[in-house]
């Protein structure tokens, strides 16, 4: 059983940033960490990724080959690796007996929430690999700062968590930098769909926004958490809840968990420890009934 975070988001919300941030934490915790590159768009890398999809197709080849735009292209890249996945899965083999996995996908939201060729390639690694991921969802902060920006952000989220059907986490990135925009109540939608009726130029899609905002209150699946990549305690109450969505909690405890209890400020709802102990109690019970059989 693997454990991992396919991260996605749209253009500039800092999906590298984050797998670069990301493994230097987990690698500090304690875990070993590979960074699969599945942006074909990407070729300016801050971290040293594992796997690397440009070592199977290029955009600027299918670009210049194809006489496809750029997110022409970024579609063709996604169903070209659909079709050769057996690549991806050797290249991750060698990786499964102690890695955790970070993927970093490209920035084209179509892809995520309209085509099929992203999904395909998670489910059927998830189904040949045995792997346990959980799609960490980032969106810049600065969004919260304009009404419509942020029920757009909304509905992109909850299309999302719809199509792929992962456990899910939505992350407000770059939260360091929300002040210098302004401040927003961005969880109380009706307070967001007063702000947008005093825009002259959303006054005519009044209506609109208002069904919108029922649609996502109706769902009750949205909501952020946020994250400041070069704060310790934002990612690491950040690590704790994909931990928990993906089931990584789970998996047993080893030197990371005390590595991780010594970094977090803040006391939090779970208990590493107490966890173990239950899941060992279970084992313990299974054994006995076992026995008596």
């Amino acid at each position: 059983m693997v454990f991992g975070q396919v991260v996605i988001g749209p253009p500039g919300s800092g999906k590298t940033t984050y797998c670069n941030g990301m493994s230097q934490f987990l690698k500090f915790i304690g875990r070993k960490v590979a960074v699969i590159n599945l942006d074909p768009a990407n070729d300016s890398l801050p971290y040293e990724c594992a796997v690397n999809i440009e070592d199977l197709i290029k955009l600027s080849d299918v670009m210049t080959e194809h006489s496809l735009g750029p997110n022409g292209g970024l579609v063709y890249c996604m169903d070209y690796l659909e079709k050769n996945v057996d690549w991806l899965q050797s290249k991750l083999e060698p990786l499964l007996k102690d890695h955790y996995l970070l993927f970093d996908f490209p920035g084209q939201v179509e892809l995520f929430f309209l085509h099929s060729n992203t999904k395909n390639v998670v489910m059927k690694l998830i189904k040949k690999l045995n792997l346990r991921l959980t799609a960490v969802h980032l969106v810049d902060a600065h969004l919260c700062s304009d009404p419509g920006k942020y029920v757009s952000a909304l509905l992109l989220s909850l299309s999302t968590m719809l199509h792929l059907e992962l456990p899910h986490i939505n992350v407000l990135s770059k939260i360091d930098l929300i002040e210098s925009y302004g401040k927003l109540d961005v969880q109380d939608l009706s307070y967001l769909h007063h702000h947008l009726d005093q825009d002259p130029r959303s006054a005519k899609y009044r209506k609109l926004t208002k069904e919108l905002c029922e649609v996502i209150e109706d769902f009750s699946l949205v909501n952020f958490t946020t994250l400041d990549i070069q704060d310790k305690e934002s990612v690491g109450n950040l690590v704790k809840l994909i931990d928990k969505s993906n089931g990584y909690i789970f998996a047993g405890i080893d030197a990371s968990a005390v590595e991780f209890s010594k970094i977090a400020v803040r006391q939090v709802d779970w208990d590493y420890y107490r966890a173990a102990a239950v899941q060992e109690k279970y084992m313990k019970d299974d054994e006995n009934f076992d026995d008596k059989d």
